[in-house]
């Protein structure tokens, strides 16, 4: 797989952006898509992730409620709907992607060899 993210960039609190991380090397088939972010000085953070196959979904607790993560499988694609948006979720948003990972380990970036190459969300307060 090759990942391409996209859609940062500066949003007011409250407000709502859309991430894509599209798949220029083919399917996503039999893999799990995921979104992690990471702040200045902070760790990687787990945001949230879809199975391709299926369609289930998973999200870090802080996101539940706010984001939406959804799959057109036309276009090899995955979407992160960002709602509610805090000065806090400035960070450095990325996509990963997974072959076979397990429930378990659907939180951990080590589950995730291909990475995409970030996309900024600024929060301004």
């Amino acid at each position: 797989v090759q990942l391409q993210a996209s859609g940062g960039g500066l949003v007011q609190t409250g407000g709502s952006l859309r991430l894509s991380c599209a798949n220029a090397g083919g399917t996503f088939s039999q893999y799990a898509v995921a979104w992690f972010r990471q702040a200045p000085g902070k760790e990687r953070e787990f945001v949230a992730a879809i199975r391709w196959s299926g369609g289930a979904t998973y999200y870090g607790d802080s996101v539940k409620g706010r984001f939406k993560i959804s799959k057109d499988n036309a276009k090899n694609t995955v979407f992160l709907q960002m709602n509610s948006l805090k000065p806090e979720e400035t960070a450095v948003y990325y996509c990963a992607a997974g072959r076979g990972v397990i429930v378990s380990s659907m939180f951990s970036s080590n589950a995730y060899r291909s990475w995409g190459q970030g996309t900024q969300v600024t929060v301004s307060s």
